[in-house]
């Protein structure tokens, strides 16, 4: 039998003619539809699924400027600067955020309506709104937002990011630089990326990182995978070398976060006062065969007590300097993730058991976490 030589988008001319040809009007009807089906992309879909809920958020907040010292100001300078103003100016700022019910929740970054006087809150639709902070979590950088009126709200579908892998489409929604309904694509680079890598030591989150561009303005808009639910809330980009990176808070914890923030207006975290350092077999080996180390670290993994608060409740259970921390509530410990983990997920005031090498010595100590102090 011989093959036939007709290609593929030939054969699918051939069957839409086929279409006309016998079906007359209606054929030519069914034809316009089956056109229309395959002009858009997953990503216009997914983008139409989850764009209405998609906000701008606008603020203003109060900053005190100090006025310059006339006395020390050089006459030919003070003609070029003019008259300094003087007292308290207003300072606007701009972000993104995404309604997650239709009573007007929006859930944003916390550092985009930090000490925000006045928030102000634009819908797909061009609706503006006063907004209402409820509570911030510095910790997270997560943030809730109330609209107060509106009408027709539409929140968005929110996913699963434990559900994610790396590879799989990233869509990144918001107002970039005020640019209202903007859409960029990328992948999922990366999963689990410790913010503390980043050069953030003061917050606790392990981000989505993607190349989706995520720009200043992009920052508390959604993250949202191929069927337009979201998967994270953007939250920062890397500048400078390796720029590119954008960085998302996954959906899960922003869940979590944002019950506890309508509950109670702020998050409790747990904390235990100590700076922990990785540390493997390679890395004290080395340390130990150097002739002017003052201490012979364990060749093992771990996390390696670096320092100590006092009056915490690393302190008070008896963590020293220097201290390998092993194991904790049973389950091996191979970096300091492992052991934020389990206080992040720890309640306060009940303790749980760690074990520590100390000067070749296994030791069993109990802490028990407390909750962070400057948090509210």
């Amino acid at each position: 039998m011989a093959k036939s030589s007709m290609s593929f988008p030939r054969y699918f001319a051939y069957l839409l003619a086929l279409i006309v040809f016998f079906g007359g009007a209606d054929g030519s009807y069914a034809l316009n539809e089956t056109i229309k089906e395959y002009s858009h992309n997953f990503v216009a879909e997914a983008v139409n699924n989850v764009a209405p809920a998609v906000v701008r958020i606008d603020t203003e907040r109060e900053v005190e400027h100090e006025p310059f010292d006339p006395t020390l100001i050089d006459p030919l300078l003070k003609d070029l600067l003019g008259e300094q103003p003087f007292g308290p100016e207003r300072e606007k700022g701009q972000g993104s955020g995404v309604l997650i019910d239709q009573d007007g929740l929006v859930l944003t970054n916390a550092h985009v309506v930090e000490r925000a006087d006045d928030v102000r809150v634009t819908t797909a639709n061009g609706e503006k709104l006063d907004g209402q902070v409820i509570g911030s979590d510095f910790v997270t950088d997560l943030a809730l937002v109330r609209l107060e009126g509106g009408s027709k709200l539409q929140a968005a579908p929110l996913g699963d990011s434990e559900g994610i892998a790396v590879g799989d489409w990233a869509i990144a929604l918001g107002t970039p630089y005020g640019l209202e309904r903007t859409v960029t694509l990328g992948i999922v680079s990366s999963l689990h990326r410790n913010i503390n890598s980043l050069g953030f030591s003061d917050k606790r989150l392990e981000l989505i990182q993607t190349d989706a561009a995520i720009n200043p303005g992009n920052s508390g808009g959604p993250l949202v995978n191929y069927l337009g639910e979201v998967i994270g809330i953007n939250t920062l980009v890397r500048s400078g070398p390796g720029a590119g990176l954008g960085f998302a808070i996954p959906i899960n914890l922003a869940k979590k976060v944002s019950n506890q923030l309508l509950d109670n207006g702020e998050v409790i975290h747990p904390y235990l006062g100590v700076q922990l350092v990785p540390l493997d077999a390679r890395i004290a080996k080395e340390h130990n065969l150097d002739p002017n180390s003052l201490v012979q670290l364990p060749e093992r993994n771990g996390a390696l007590v670096q320092s100590v608060l006092n009056d915490s409740p690393a302190e008070k259970a008896g963590l020293r300097r220097g201290d390998l921390i092993i194991s904790a509530d049973e389950k091996e410990v191979s970096d300091p993730s492992d052991l934020l983990n389990k206080v992040e997920s720890s309640k306060i005031g009940e303790p749980f058991l760690v074990i520590v090498l100390r000067n070749d010595r296994e030791i069993k100590l109990s802490l028990k976490p407390e909750a962070l102090p400057g948090i509210g």
